[in-house]
């Protein structure tokens, strides 16, 4: 899986756990089992069921703690919240109490980032990050109940019809051809309770998303996005593909666009063996990902030779691969940059306490510009500069509490002039980030699911309306 080490926000938290003897939500669900079953013995069934090594939990520490946070009462919360002072409820009135004192404890936690070495600040997100992460979403399917028992990473005993995901990660060359991981997930199902027969491999819509993660364009990777790509893979049943494109300060931009380009490339070319077609790539991705979703969307149905000569021979044979490349049926990009130079109301409104503010934006700008061979201001390295006339259907997500809302609205805003199909999906109360508390906040989960739901939703339409076009 990962190598994790101990962050000083996982060390915070266990303390507190341990001196204020709170019951994580792992805990609460593990003594109201026992409580239930305590009057009979347990079948050799049941006793499968029931393992879970210690060593499961102990990576996912933080998410037990801030999920357990949220069965606590609203008056305890609040007076949490305010004792480190975070915000009130007339600040943000659709966010609640449990989301309040997430957001406390972030700021209160928070190291500035242009004190921290990038390298160790990329070892402590990946750190945090998959330590919100359910750690069911890291269970990876076997193909039977021997191989399942074995590895002792999945029930042996599933229902009949349950999506179960796997992934692999593959090494696929990068822009440069250099060494680029991605993952690769599908979703499976079982005809049998049993499962001793194998995984029957299942994508009906034919449909692959290419999973573009954020982190400012400095930090994040595979890791620190799959309980998300894991998720979508399983209530789709669509093949994901997640990519870790270089990052800057080592490799400033457009290294990134290059290297996704290059995974887009690849996957069009081997679709079939995730059981898609090319005619059903879909791009997705967040923050930073979101604008490099929007980036290709742009560059793949109609890329500007002029803008790709800037980068001389380099850019010129990106150029060429993208007039061979087949355009994408849609795209999905959450809470994305779009915009970098406009300074929208947001940016006053929400760039200070949250999960991303002014410091951060200007620490990853930094990193990404000051050794590009490109000037800021390039239709390569913003959306909004380029053309957008021409870009595929587009599901946006915008965060309402969020540097970057404005910039989204006025990005599906500008495609909508164009005449292409849009739809914005806006989430209140939630702040920049938050599908990575999809899993330890209730309601953000909800919104998470609705937002993947809706999405499917989307593609089908062009689905249908593609088959009666072709009738």
């Amino acid at each position: 899986m990962f190598k994790s080490k101990e962050s000083s926000v996982n060390s915070l938290l266990n303390k507190a756990l341990t001196t204020l003897k709170l019951a994580t939500s792992a805990q609460m669900e593990s003594d109201l089992e026992n409580s239930r079953i305590c009057a009979k013995p347990l079948t050799i069934k049941e006793k499968v069921l029931r393992y879970k090594p210690l060593t499961s939990c102990q990576t996912h520490t933080l998410h037990h703690a801030m999920k357990g946070l949220g069965y606590l009462p609203a008056p305890v919360l609040e007076n949490l919240t305010s004792y480190l002072g975070g915000p009130t409820a007339e600040q943000y009135p659709h966010a609640n109490a449990h989301l309040r004192l997430i957001l406390a404890v972030n700021r209160k936690l928070k190291t500035p980032l242009d004190l921290m070495p990038m390298q160790e600040l990329r070892e402590k997100f990946a750190t945090d990050a998959v330590a919100m992460q359910a750690p069911k979403v890291w269970k990876q399917a076997s193909d039977t109940m021997l191989s399942n028992i074995k590895r002792n990473n999945i029930k042996p005993f599933t229902k009949k019809g349950q999506t179960l995901v796997r992934w692999e990660d593959k090494v696929i060359a990068d822009a440069d051809e250099g060494d680029m991981t991605i993952r690769c997930y599908q979703a499976s199902k079982r005809s049998s309770r049993i499962g001793l027969k194998k995984r029957r491999i299942t994508n009906p819509d034919k449909t692959v998303m290419l999973f573009l993660h954020g982190g400012g364009f400095c930090i994040g990777d595979v890791d620190t996005h799959h309980e998300f790509c894991h998720t979508v893979c399983e209530r789709t049943g669509w093949s994901i593909v997640s990519v870790d494109y270089r990052l800057a300060p080592e490799n400033p931009t457009p290294a990134a666009l290059r290297d996704c380009i290059t995974a887009y490339a690849w996957l069009a070319e081997n679709c079939h063996t995730l059981n898609a077609l090319p005619s059903r790539i879909v791009l997705a991705g967040d923050s930073a990902g979101g604008g490099l979703a929007t980036l290709m969307a742009q560059q793949l149905t109609a890329p500007l030779q002029n803008a790709w000569l800037d980068l001389g021979i380099d850019g010129q044979k990106m150029f060429e691969l993208l007039e061979r490349l087949p355009k994408p049926l849609a795209q999905m990009p959450i809470y994305p940059v779009t915009d970098i130079e406009t300074d929208y109301p947001s940016w006053e409104l929400y760039g200070d306490g949250l999960l991303l503010d002014h410091a951060d934006v200007a620490v990853f700008g930094e990193a990404c510009f000051k050794n590009s061979p490109l000037p800021r201001i390039h239709v390569l390295n913003s959306p909004m500069l380029g053309d957008n006339s021409k870009v595929c259907p587009t599901y946006v997500i915008v965060a309402e509490l969020d540097v970057l809302r404005d910039e989204a609205i006025a990005y599906a805003e500008q495609i909508n002039r164009y005449g292409i199909l849009v739809k914005t999906h806006t989430v209140l109360g939630a702040p920049h980030g938050f599908i990575h508390l999809m899993s330890i906040h209730h309601g953000l989960g909800q919104e998470t699911n609705d937002i993947i739901d809706g999405f499917v939703h989307f593609v089908h339409d062009l689905l249908s309306t593609n088959v009666q076009l072709a009738a």
